[in-house]
């Protein structure tokens, strides 16, 4: 047996050369994800590492802890005014779209593995869930972003369509394992998974925000312990209670993300750095798992049913899920490319295996050539592709402050960024001039990436960014000040020519 200090030691190794491959996954262009495999292939018994792991139950509970937090921490990031618009749009592609997949993947399956149509299908649901987190990493990586809204609208589908693909796995698992089940009962059974995930993700997501607020922890660390339990207790009470664990956890995190509560900025930090610690450990973990020698007997085969899902699968189903929405052809197409398969397929692919369903090695070993496929073709073409159909755009900078405001329960101060485009009427102004009410205070100037302490006699310059700490109550007098066509003067001042007014972001917890 292994000692504790080898596998500590084994385990530290290998978290370091992951986060390592992270930073060159920037410049190779392609997703880290893939190098994490990689890593864990090495490492594992085919591999110069020669670490023999073969057990699949650890691997699948670690792939469902870790892929709770993920979608957590991607809940915690989703701003609610953004995917609104496109709410119906992504529910169209993680429902319809998803079975579209799975039935279209299924069909092709059968025909070139020899798979029966149940068996078939059950491959088609493992990989017809995406994973759009690593095309933005991707597309940050590069400096390119999407246009309009194409971009919440993938990372809504990314969060949303997991659940879909979970229950055609279990669901075609059962009916693999019991002939005899009923199709109209997996359906009652999809409905009552989906209905109450998503009930009680929001209203235990209501409940987490009440609880950290009033908690009233004398140590900020245990506010990180007690939204680790939250998100355990979220993800099990709902399971156990017939619902989707994975849907929950996302809606929680939503309606958290988009509410005020204690320690916000730095909860949401942890809870990403948390999310990278769990998708390190799953895809090492996984690969693992996987033995790189039984992967050319499926090789042939893996590649022709990898093509299929990408080029026939994936569009067909985009296409068909958004006939009615207002995206031009060149979008949709974008939407069907971006369909990257990643850390969903290969954990569910162990639930076969795991079920003892006959092929499951098989079936193992096709979607994970599938997902390092997705990734080598799509993850690496993806900007130049979003280039050639003309749907790029621009990553825009976020500015990045040295300090951090935490409101309280009771907080009635809020923090404003205003950013003044060179047509603002308050530019060349000084601050004092800006006559700003006795509530309100501009404790940041951030110019040409530096940080000024702005004083009354301050000239506000174009492209400045003003951070401004306000009673709630004055925001509204703060805003037309800074929107209005004119700027409040002394009587013995000439009044500025009216002009466009400057942009606005609201900060509610951060400097």
């Amino acid at each position: 047996m292994t000692s504790i200090e080898y596998i500590l030691l084994g385990a530290s190794i290998l978290l370091f050369l992951s986060v390592i491959a992270s930073k060159a996954s920037g410049r190779l262009g392609v997703p880290a994800l893939l190098l994490f495999l990689v890593i864990g292939m090495l490492a594992g018994s085919d591999g110069p590492g020669g670490i023999h792991f073969d057990n699949a139950p650890l691997a699948q509970s670690l792939g469902v802890v870790a892929l709770a937090f993920i979608l957590f921490a991607g809940g915690l990031e989703t701003r609610w005014e953004a995917i609104r618009p496109e709410l119906w749009k992504c529910l169209a592609l993680s429902t319809l779209g998803v079975l579209l997949t799975a039935l279209l993947v299924g069909l092709f399956a059968a025909a070139v593995l020899g798979f029966s149509i149940l068996e078939g299908m059950l491959l088609g649901a493992v990989v017809s869930s995406t994973d759009a987190a690593a095309v933005f990493s991707i597309l940050r990586s590069r400096n390119v972003s999407l246009k309009g809204r194409l971009k919440p609208l993938l990372e809504l589908e990314s969060g949303s369509n997991d659940p879909m693909a979970v229950f055609l796995t279990v669901g075609l698992i059962r009916l693999l394992a019991d002939p005899a089940s009923s199709v109209w009962g997996l359906a009652l059974m999809f409905l009552w998974q989906m209905g109450l995930g998503g009930l009680l993700g929001y209203g235990l997501g209501k409940a987490m925000i009440f609880t950290i607020n009033r908690s009233r922890l004398e140590h900020e660390g245990l506010y990180s312990v007690l939204t680790i339990s939250g998100v355990l207790l979220i993800y099990g009470s709902t399971a156990l209670m017939g619902g989707s664990g994975f849907l929950a956890v996302y809606v929680a995190g939503i309606v958290m993300g988009n509410q005020d509560f204690i320690h916000k900025r730095s909860l949401t930090l942890f809870h990403d750095g948390l999310a990278w610690l769990m998708q390190i450990a799953m895809f090492l973990t996984l690969g693992l798992l996987v033995f790189p020698k039984r992967l050319p007997s499926v090789a042939v085969a893996s590649f022709l049913v990898a093509l299929f899902l990408m080029l026939v699968a994936r569009p067909l189903s985009v296409f068909a899920s958004l006939a009615f929405a207002r995206l031009n052809f060149r979008r949709k197409l974008m939407i069907s490319w971006v369909g990257l398969r990643g850390a969903a397929p290969i954990i569910l692919a162990t639930f076969p295996l795991v079920a003892g369903i006959p092929r499951a090695d098989m079936i193992f070993n096709v979607v994970f050539f599938i997902v390092l496929t997705s990734v080598l073709l799509q993850g690496t073409s993806i900007p130049v592709v979003a280039r050639w159909l003309r749907v790029a755009a621009p990553v825009s900078k976020r500015q990045k402050y040295p300090l951090e405001f935490v409101p309280t329960t009771d907080s009635r101060s809020d923090l404003v960024e205003f950013s003044i485009p060179p047509s603002s009427p308050i530019v060349g102004k000084q601050i004092v001039d800006l006559h700003l009410p006795k509530a309100a205070l501009i404790v940041l100037l951030s110019r040409n990436d530096d940080f000024l302490v702005p004083r009354g006699g301050t000239v506000l310059e174009p492209e400045d960014r003003l951070l401004v700490l306000s009673d709630k109550e004055a925001l509204a007098e703060v805003r037309s000040i800074v929107q209005s066509t004119e700027i409040p003067v002394d009587d013995e001042s000439d009044q500025e020519a009216p002009t466009r007014p400057g942009g606005i972001t609201r900060h509610p917890h951060r400097l």
